[in-house]
């Protein structure tokens, strides 16, 4: 009987182990584009709310708790994830203009520099993917007030599957991509157009 036992065990401790994780990407998607772009924009690496600075996705942080599925990641993090999508999104939104991230190798002097400040990035109690964030689009790197404001981005997912939850917020970067691109056409010319300095690698 205790033999029984003995090999039983290794069964048993097989069955409590959990399964690979899933990995999940955010993914550019197309915009309308627009003219008059300034030649260089750097893209700060947006902060993100504590909550969301973590490997697993966060699906939902109302009723005072966080709902979290285990073994569902995001494949980097998540700051430097919607840096880099977002930087493709705006170079599509914004042709002939370069968009340089602050995690890259290669760093220019800017003619606009944008700063993003994520507050939320999850489903809130109707089920609706949510983006609150507050940005602020700078010429030349120099600290403008009238830059600087808050955007409240919806997209509802088709379904409660994970994979439609990061194709609404994938989206919801594409929104706020748009977003971005208009208030940095809007910059006076004069300074939005001042020449950058060279290309450089760090």
């Amino acid at each position: 009987m205790r033999r029984r036992a003995v090999l039983a065990a290794p069964l048993l401790l097989a069955g409590c182990l959990s399964p690979d994780p899933a990995y999940y990407t955010l993914r550019a998607v197309p915009g309308p584009t627009q003219q008059g772009g300034p030649q260089a924009i750097k893209l700060n690496r947006p902060g993100l709310a504590g909550y969301l600075d973590r490997p697993e996705i966060v699906r939902d942080s109302t009723a005072n708790r966080l709902a979290i599925r285990p073994g569902e990641r995001w494949g980097e993090p998540l700051g430097d994830m919607i840096g880099r999508v977002l930087a493709e999104d705006l170079t599509q939104r914004l042709p002939g203009t370069s968009v340089f991230t602050e995690a890259g190798s290669i760093s220019v002097d800017p003619n606009v520099t944008i700063e993003l400040d994520i507050l939320r990035f999850d489903l809130d109690a109707s089920g609706t993917a949510i983006l609150l964030v507050q940005v602020a689009v700078e010429p030349g790197g120099r600290h403008d007030p009238s830059g600087t404001r808050s955007l409240r981005l919806t997209q509802r997912p088709s379904s409660d599957a994970t994979s439609d939850l990061v194709t609404s917020m994938s989206m919801l970067v594409g929104q706020l991509a748009d977003a971005l691109a208009g208030m940095v056409v809007a910059l006076p010319a004069a300074a939005a157009q001042a020449p950058p300095g060279p290309a450089r690698r760090r």
